[in-house]
């Protein structure tokens, strides 16, 4: 007798895949790990694309979320939303309008195809700070922080705000880097965007625990 196992789907970008660390050693494959001893009773899948824009999230969607149905879905997407290339002329790769349209209809979107809840995460800050983007008087972390702002509007008042639990990582950073650009650095890769070894483990520490109290509350799995 086959056994239904919830299906816990992370959905992302680069800041799920872990780009730039070993594997086994990102945030989403810590907690994968994690579940192993309730394999029996779920299955974590990632995924996540480098380089993804909620535009393109959703064209994917229907294959890589809701063809096998999906249980809990914790999405985090922005960072290439809010990103202005030379190309785009001064407008963001995907507008703050289109993105808080698209961000609510992936979570719509997985509620219909039988998720009990949705976790959303904001964006770690950048040190992309100094730096004017092409065409535009904006930063790329102005724009990250006005996009941060988007997620947690949706968290506190779509119509899907029971539904959905608000993890916010750009706070979690803030709390621990004081505003010192030298602790921020610690966490980052050399690019100044992507997470260090050292940003994995704080993005774990934040996520775990809420992450943990949502499988208690809607699926009675408990998570050491």
């Amino acid at each position: 007798m086959t056994i239904s196992k919830h299906r816990i789907v992370f959905f992302g970008d680069s800041i799920c895949v872990g780009q730039g660390v070993s594997l086994h050693r990102s945030w989403v494959s810590r907690l994968a790990a994690a579940m192993d001893p309730h394999g029996d009773r779920a299955v974590i899948v990632n995924a996540s694309i480098n380089g993804n824009t909620t535009r393109q999230a959703l064209e994917r969607m229907p294959y890589d979320v809701q063809s096998n149905g999906v249980d809990l879905l914790l999405a985090q997407f922005g960072l290439n939303d809010c990103n202005q290339w030379e190309s785009d002329r001064g407008h963001p790769r995907v507008s703050p309008a289109a993105f808080a349209a698209n961000l609510e209809e992936i979570c719509t979107r997985a509620l219909s195809f039988g998720a009990k809840g949705i976790v959303l995460n904001t964006n770690h800050p950048t040190l992309r700070d100094r730096d004017t983007m092409p065409f535009s008087q904006n930063t790329y972390e102005d724009k990250n922080r006005e996009y941060n702002n988007i997620v947690r509007d949706l968290a506190a008042r779509s119509s899907l705000r029971e539904k959905i639990t608000l993890i916010d990582i750009e706070t979690s950073f803030l709390n621990a880097t004081k505003n010192d650009r030298d602790k921020l650095g610690q966490l980052l890769l050399e690019d100044n965007l992507h997470l260090s070894l050292e940003g994995h483990n704080l993005y774990h520490a934040t996520v775990k625990p809420v992450f943990s109290k949502v499988l208690k509350n809607e699926f009675g799995i408990k998570v050491k």
